[in-house]
């Protein structure tokens, strides 16, 4: 977590022109005013209700769901006023389009299953209370299902001396991993496996199933299920007591279809080639991830040309919101189009936004673009039970997108007493694209969710609350951002000064900790000049706000003089 003494002063005097598409009327809005605006204007109610029709679906790429989604999506848009893309002029403002490609592999989509244990009359498990038990690319069984003993493989690496022809082989490992070590080739029937991890606290979750994937193969058509931690524990007693046959019916489609992304663009007035980019991905069967990263995004794409039509807020940079297929559709969308990618000024992933956290545990959190956290984590940075790999100095991503969304986001956070917290770089989400394309992006989310890919994802664990505040906050930012010049500029520049002394200040008092546990000073001062140089770095980047950069030319070098003083005495301090 970042630290409590890091804040960013408020935007009292951010002030722009706002130039209406029907008027020439101008009116000065600062930063506070988004938020006053916003609290009447997002309520939560869309994307609350836009959740509950997604995850009502097991979705895929491709499948029923996943298209159901993207159309209804369409649908909301045009009531507000979008156009399509193929029918607007030049003069339409609000325009979406919904790009059809055709799939490589087949699409996929569950139906019903169910697993007995032959003599007990109670199923071991049921797609109708598990929907999660059928591993992706499982193909059907025949009609009445599949009958075999039960196999339990205790050690992999001896699974080549064991006869499974014409068994059910379980075992606690991933069904990714016991097909690929060639259980089929054996003449298994099928696999039946348990492997959660511990953050679900499967103990007291006991019909959690987190969802797992088998590989697409249509020439064996494999099957695999995947068990509840209650189901597992039924299975090892009876296996304690004796051999054990089970019915197995599974029943799937499989089936030929075309990949949907909708993007949904608001027009510039002024730099319209400019744009920020928020990317919500559809796929997936829970009611948190991702539907509501779906619902927050098609309500803030709803309230924004709202609140244009009513003149109430300006939109000088372009404005863009992404749904697809996750990481494949914003990766897309920033190498397809070269021209269009050296424009997009940030990208933001809306990814598990809705939690009721007094329920699936954790915090609302900001992942970071990658800082020094992400090579050095002490303190109060902590990396997540998801978890994140150390990185290198070369993979920094200096910029001011992570201090200025923090500040926004506590704002909101002040007036609504929610609790707003940051993790070090981990990746994983639709944030990585824009990254790695030297994109400034960061990752809305929460965890930990001790509900995370299981089938106890659904709408009763959602909040629309927790909703209503990362729409707002997150919208109150892109109008800053979009609407930004020399004035924001130097107000960020300010704030990043702000968190720069303060960051710089909380690594000396974990420096001497360290020191004092025997902990060398080289590396201390190395940290410290990580820190420095990642400031530095960052105060460059607000030239990015404006036009002409000799406008904060004088206000960058000042603040980076100050971090350099700073970090200078920081480490003759260490090095008494």
């Amino acid at each position: 977590m970042i630290k409590n003494t890091v804040t960013l002063i408020a935007f009292l005097t951010i002030v722009f022109s706002c130039k209406t598409a029907d008027t020439n009327q101008i009116k000065a809005i600062v930063s506070e005013d988004y938020f006053e605006i916003l609290d009447k204007e997002f309520t939560g109610s869309l994307a609350y209700k836009t959740t509950a029709f997604v995850e009502q679906y097991w979705r895929v790429v491709g499948n029923k769901g996943f298209d159901a989604s993207v159309y209804r999506i369409a649908e909301e848009l045009e009531k507000t006023g979008y156009v399509e893309e193929s029918k607007a002029t030049s003069s339409d403002i609000f325009t979406y389009r919904i790009e059809k490609r055709p799939l490589k592999r087949p699409t996929w989509e569950p139906v019903d299953a169910i697993v007995t244990i032959n003599d007990e009359g109670e199923s071991l498990l049921n797609q109708r209370t598990n929907r999660n038990m059928v591993a992706l690319n499982s193909f059907s069984t025949p009609k009445g299902g599949v009958t075999g003993e039960v196999i339990h493989v205790k050690d992999l690496t001896r699974l080549k001396d064991i006869d499974v022809k014409d068994k059910i082989v379980f075992a606690e490992a991933s069904p990714y991993t016991l097909i690929r070590n060639g259980v089929l080739e054996k003449g298994a029937l099928g696999v039946i496996t348990y492997n959660n991890p511990k953050y679900l606290q499967s103990e007291k979750n006991t019909t959690s199933i987190q969802f797992r994937s088998i590989p697409m193969d249509e020439k064996n058509k494999p099957w695999a299920i995947a068990l509840s931690y209650a189901a597992k524990e039924r299975l090892l007693d009876r296996l304690s007591k004796g051999k054990v046959i089970l019915n197995v019916k599974v029943e799937t489609k499989v089936y030929p279809s075309e990949e949907l992304t909708i993007v949904a663009d608001i027009k510039g007035t002024k730099i319209s080639k400019e744009r920020l980019v928020f990317s919500a991905h559809i796929q997936e069967p829970g009611a948190n991830d991702n539907a509501t990263g779906v619902g927050v995004a098609l309500e803030m794409a709803k309230t924004t040309a709202k609140l244009i039509k009513e003149n109430k807020i300006a939109h000088d940079r372009t404005l863009t919101f992404l749904w697809g297929d996750e990481i494949i559709s914003t990766k897309r969308y920033v190498e397809e189009d070269s021209v269009r990618a050296k424009d997009i000024k940030w990208g933001i992933s809306l990814d598990m936004v809705g939690e009721n956290t007094a329920i699936t545990g954790g915090t609302f959190l900001i992942e970071k673009m990658p800082d020094p956290s992400a090579v050095w984590t002490r303190g109060n940075d902590k990396h997540t039970e998801w978890g994140g790999d150390v990185m290198k100095l070369s993979q920094m991503k200096p910029h001011y997108l992570n201090d200025f969304l923090l500040g926004k986001f506590k704002e909101q956070g002040r007036r609504a007493n929610w609790i707003v917290e940051v993790n070090p770089f981990e990746g994983g989400s639709d944030h990585v694209p824009f990254l790695r394309n030297n994109i400034p992006s960061v990752l809305f989310w929460h965890f930990t969710d001790q509900f995370y890919h299981t089938d106890n994802d659904r709408l009763d664990k959602v909040s629309k609350t927790t909703l209503r505040n990362v729409g707002t906050a997150a919208l109150a930012s892109a109008y800053i951002l979009i609407n930004s010049n020399e004035i924001t500029a130097k107000s960020v520049i300010q704030s990043i000064e702000k968190a720069a002394i303060a960051r710089l200040n909380e690594e000396l008092r974990q420096g001497k900790l360290a020191i004092e546990k025997g902990e060398s000073k080289d590396t201390q001062t190395q940290i410290i000049k990580a820190w420095e140089d990642w400031y530095i770095r960052a105060i460059e980047t607000t030239k990015d706000m404006v036009d002409d950069k000799m406008l904060i030319k004088m206000s960058i070098e000042k603040t980076q003089e100050l971090v350099s003083k700073t970090a200078i005495e920081i480490i003759e301090e260490l090095e008494k």
